[in-house]
Parts: C-alpha cells; sequence; structure tokens
C-alpha cells in the first residue's frame, strides 16, 4: 500500500508541475513592448543612450532614453513624477 500511495503522490507532483509550466509558457508569450522614461536609477533593461551600454546603467529615475520592457499597452499608462511613459525616446 505503501508504494501506491508513492505512485500517487508521484503522480500529483508531477501533474502541479506541468500546470506550472504552463503558466510560465504563457508568461514568456505575453507580448511585450519597450517603455521609456519609467526606469529607475539602474534599472533599464538595456542600453539607455549616451553614458551607458546596457541593462541597469541609467544614471537617473525616469531618464527618458532608458527603457523597460512592460506588457503591451501599458506604456503610456505609467505615471512617473515626470509625466507618463513613452513608446519613442525622450531627450
Amino acid at each position: 500500500m505503501n508504494r501506491s500511495h508513492a505512485t500517487l503522490a508521484a503522480t500529483f507532483a508531477l501533474g502541479l508541475a506541468c500546470l506550472a509550466s504552463v503558466g510560465h509558457a504563457e508568461d514568456a508569450k505575453k507580448p511585450m513592448e519597450k517603455c521609456y522614461g519609467v526606469a529607475l536609477a539602474g534599472k533599464n533593461d538595456c542600453a539607455a543612450g549616451a553614458g551607458t551600454s546596457c541593462a541597469g546603467t541609467s544614471k537617473a529615475n525616469y531618464q527618458g532614453n532608458a527603457w523597460v520592457l512592460v506588457d503591451k499597452g501599458t506604456c503610456t499608462t505609467i505615471k512617473t513624477p515626470k509625466g507618463h511613459g513613452s513608446l519613442e525616446a525622450q531627450s
């Protein structure tokens, strides 16, 4: 009987693992867009213009040429102390 319980537990655990991986696969397929002017200093996703090389190199909060990936369609609704997010780099 212990073997039966172990088999049932293993099957249940495998089923949960499959469900969890489906959730991550859906997140990976979610359409994203670059959103400028919403990243905090050092939290940008990649190159933010002159003086930066890649992720984490922005020098100021809400730097207009620094971007992060956000869910598609949400960028311009993100409000910061300097205004809303932008789909294009700002100077």
